[in-house]
């Protein structure tokens, strides 16, 4: 039952994205969408790897036929992020970046953790808050973006709050895993509110992976 409803679930996302794209469809758009539909069938199913091989392709397949579309969507990604940082962001200092691909290795040795806002359309990001070393006792991490492969381990050592979306993909918090479309996450360590250190990571991709686990 569960996977006649996958099927009817895709069937109907397919069929409104005609109707919403029909105008700007060709064969190169309609190859897309059916890796795009096949690529989220394969991910809902848990086949995650090779799902994210066929959302690639046929990302790959837009980027080639609709340009213009997929530049708007990432000039659209970057506005918000631009809203998203200043609103969060209270305080100065923190640093900004924005990139075609990034990448933060943050689990090999002891590093220093500032606040930090990151947009990129391809990013990974490797983070261990054992390793962290604290600046100032509230830390504000944000990272949005188009494509995004992200690993968080958390330490008793820091309050945490994460706020995730990932709109194609899947969110892993330690042996509960959502696949598929809108998936999104709200937590709160529950030594938040005593701690004197604490992190607010949000985490927000079109498409992406997001592993969190625990000491």
């Amino acid at each position: 039952m569960d996977k006649r409803n996958r099927l009817i679930a895709i069937g109907l996302i397919g069929i409104g994205c005609l109707m919403i794209f029909g105008r700007w469809i060709g064969f190169f758009s309609i190859v897309a969408l059916l890796f795009l539909l096949l690529g989220i069938y394969r991910t809902t199913s848990g086949r995650v790897k090779q799902g994210y091989t066929l959302l690639g392709v046929g990302a790959v397949l837009l980027l080639l036929d609709h340009l213009l579309l997929v530049l708007g969507i990432c000039l659209i990604s970057l506005g918000m992020f631009f809203v998203k940082s200043k609103r969060m962001q209270k305080r100065g200092g923190f640093m900004q970046k924005q990139s075609f691909s990034s990448r933060f290795d943050w689990d090999l040795s002891p590093w220093v953790m500032r606040s930090l806002s990151a947009w990129h359309v391809m990013g990974e990001a490797d983070v261990d808050l054992s390793l962290a070393m604290a600046e100032d006792k509230e830390t504000i991490m944000l990272f949005q973006g188009i494509f995004g492969d992200m690993d968080v381990h958390l330490s008793e050592d820091y309050g945490v709050e994460i706020e995730a979306f990932v709109l194609f993909g899947s969110i892993e918090f330690g042996s509960h895993r959502d696949t598929g479309m809108l998936n999104r996450l709200n937590w709160k360590s529950a030594n938040y509110d005593i701690s004197e250190n604490k992190v607010k990571i949000n985490v927000s991709y079109l498409m992406g992976d997001l592993d969190i686990s625990m000491s």
